[in-house]
């Protein structure tokens, strides 16, 4: 009778444990109702708590079904299941930091916000005589003041939502540039013989102002090549908000996705609905948080799309942090072929937003010849100022890397 009180305990007790998790899922953004946690204390008493990574596998299967969230899931469950070595980092998020220089073996990268907020006790209102407090915030900061420059990664899920919010009205204002093809105009370079005849005629010998045509001015392509590789995967998600936004703004912006493969997503991103888009782009994509080959999916790219994608003067938006796994093997010869197939190549580096950054890597050293411009990628100013990136004039190709083994 004893035996069999106790298993009822423990087994109430996994199951309020269970439960928390999932609550603690559902705060840090994760998509978890009420028939998810039931499916997954089933998934559980299937597969017992004898093995841990059978315990870890059957939870995983059940509460995620989008690869951008795995990361966060890794995170939370090796937290809240007792690890050590993350509950010490959880502590130290809630403790001053100092700022000083990390050894780079001890260096490790932080938490997200959001994960944060959702273990962290519930906030109590400070009270006195039943009285709240008033705080005269004359001398503060504004909330999206101070959401301009933080970085995507240390957001808490409330501040990621109004940062979406934000980031759906942004907008990217392309050059106009002629074109070929002329329209009428009251002034331009050329006369417009067929208008001049024609207005000679009805006039009867009557003398009739020239008539004149300009070139027509449009906005180039803008083609979009986005990092998802592991390293890239707390900014990607973000990104495809913003990239979501400027390819419902104006026509022929086509945005294609590379980890160890590329795959065009433009037909998804033109869904006027965000989060059916991204659902769609989820499913679609199977190399999301993986290895990173940017040498072989730049020269795919260069084979299969770029004669289609980079005429009329296109613009290309590299969004990678230069760290490939192949080390630069072949990037060299594709980075080449890329620049001199598009009018301006713009290269956003999140790895920028460090102080004293150096392109050690070979893949970066191998990619920073051949880039008009290298603009750091990491918080909502960063978005904002790539707008005023593209109302200046390219520096050149190779400048770049000039500017930044001087500085």
């Amino acid at each position: 009778m004893m035996a069999s009180t106790e298993a009822l305990f423990g087994r109430e007790r996994l199951a309020g444990n269970i439960l928390h998790f999932a609550r603690v899922l559902r705060a840090a953004g994760l998509p978890i109702g009420p028939a998810k946690v039931v499916v997954a204390l089933n998934a559980v008493e299937a597969v017992g708590v004898g093995n841990r990574d059978d315990f870890r596998a059957a939870l995983e299967s059940v509460l995620i079904e989008r690869h951008e969230h795995k990361v966060l899931f890794d995170q939370a469950f090796e937290l809240f299941w007792r690890n050590p070595k993350l509950l010490e980092r959880m502590m130290a998020l809630l403790l001053p930091k100092v700022r000083g220089r990390v050894p780079a073996d001890q260096a490790q990268a932080p938490l997200p916000g959001r994960l944060a907020e959702a273990m962290a006790p519930p906030r109590q209102e400070l009270e006195v005589d039943g009285e709240e407090i008033d705080l005269d915030a004359a001398f503060t900061f504004s909330p999206r003041e101070v959401l301009q420059t933080r970085d995507f990664e240390s957001m808490t899920a409330a501040e990621l939502r109004e940062v979406k919010a934000m980031i759906a009205r942004l907008r990217l204002p392309l050059p106009e540039l002629p074109v070929r093809r002329t329209v009428a105009a009251p002034r331009g370079h050329a006369v417009d013989l067929r208008a001049t005849l024609r207005a000679m005629a009805s006039a009867r010998g009557v003398m009739v102002p020239l008539a004149w045509r300009r070139k027509r001015r449009r906005r180039p392509p803008l083609v979009v090549l986005c990092d998802i590789s592991g390293s890239m995967d707390r900014y990607s998600r973000m990104l495809l908000f913003f990239l979501h936004a400027i390819t419902n703004d104006r026509d022929r912006v086509h945005t294609l996705l590379f980890g160890t493969r590329l795959t065009n997503i433009t037909r998804h991103l033109k869904q006027r609905d965000v989060d059916v888009a991204i659902a769609r782009i989820s499913t679609a994509v199977t190399d999301w948080a993986g290895g990173t080959r940017i040498g072989a999916c730049l020269g795919e790219f260069n084979r299969r799309w770029s004669r289609r994608l980079l005429g009329q003067g296109a613009i290309v938006l590299l969004i990678s942090d230069g760290l490939d796994s192949d080390i630069g093997d072949g990037l060299a010869q594709e980075m080449e072929r890329l620049a001199k197939s598009c009018r301006r190549l713009i290269w956003l580096n999140p790895l920028l937003r460090y102080e004293g950054f150096e392109a050690r890597p070979a893949g970066i050293r191998a990619m920073l010849p051949f880039v008009d411009d290298f603009l750091p990628v990491h918080n909502l100013q960063s978005l904002k100022q790539l707008a005023t990136a593209f109302a200046r004039r390219p520096a050149g190709r190779g400048l770049a890397a000039e500017r930044l083994r001087a500085a």
